[in-house]
């Protein structure tokens, strides 16, 4: 894993007079699951969308694979908290999409990617399916599986499931832990809950309240192992590394989640 793949260099990010991220130098691995937490408005989002070249850094560099990021591209691919889906098209339709404009895979390969990430999803039998008659986690993990068929190497994730209900989002949380194992996908993830970004996350990166500057910088995987089923949440461990974020949090930004 290389641990420079996606580089943060001196990034920082003001809006007019407004400081929304101070100077951050940050390195994720590639194929790593990493979390970026903190209070709601404190700027991960900012710096998650400087990833995907929707913004772009007031100073500093953002590379990937050695490459600065300027503008979005088919490597990195962006998963909202807001349903993504074509209402006008089919399940199976949405995921096929994100590979209309690819002229470097054939037709029998994007038919060929189109039902793998049908099946990795689970939403086979709902491929005829269009989006006003499946639930919303169902959409959220079309939306997913739409990015990863389009060939995309860094997952971003802006809350995606802050807008499901306690099961729905439980559910997806394993799955989309499962399936980023299995593809070896890079994966930002942004949230302000502490219980998901410590089930979910390889890392978790602590931020401040607005400016954005890093509080702490946690290896997940050294406390709790890679394997994250549903019963790890009832661990000691898990709730004694909940507790030292929780700590963090309202040590360094007084402020609470």
């Amino acid at each position: 894993m290389a641990e420079n793949y996606l580089a943060f260099e001196g990034v920082t990010k003001s809006f007019g007079p407004m400081d929304v991220v101070t100077k951050t130098d940050l390195s994720i691995g590639r194929g790593s699951f990493v979390v970026f937490l903190g209070p709601s408005g404190c700027g991960k989002t900012t710096l998650m969308r400087m990833v995907g070249g929707l913004d772009t850094p007031s100073t500093g560099q953002i590379r990937l694979g050695g490459d600065i990021v300027r503008a979005p591209d088919r490597r990195r691919g962006m998963v909202f908290q807001a349903y993504s889906s074509f209402p006008w098209l089919t399940v199976a339709e949405n995921i096929a999409f994100g590979m209309r404009y690819r002229s470097d895979i054939s037709t029998q390969e994007k038919a060929e990617r189109k039902a793998h990430y049908l099946k990795l999803v689970g939403l086979e039998e709902f491929a005829d399916a269009y989006p006003s008659r499946i639930s919303g986690g169902m959409r959220q993990r079309v939306a997913i599986a739409r990015t990863l068929a389009a060939g995309s190497e860094v997952l971003l994730m802006d809350e995606p499931f802050g807008a499901l209900d306690a099961l729905t989002r439980e559910r997806l949380q394993v799955q989309l832990r499962a399936l980023q194992i299995s593809e070896q996908k890079t994966v930002i993830f942004v949230t302000h809950d502490v219980e998901e970004a410590v089930f979910l996350a390889d890392r978790v990166v602590l931020f401040s309240k607005r400016p954005a500057r890093i509080v702490a910088d946690i290896d997940v995987n050294a406390a709790l192992g890679v394997e994250r089923p549903l019963e790890i949440r009832e661990t000691q461990g898990f709730f004694d590394l909940r507790n030292k974020i929780l700590h963090l949090i309202r040590n360094e930004t007084g402020d609470p989640v």
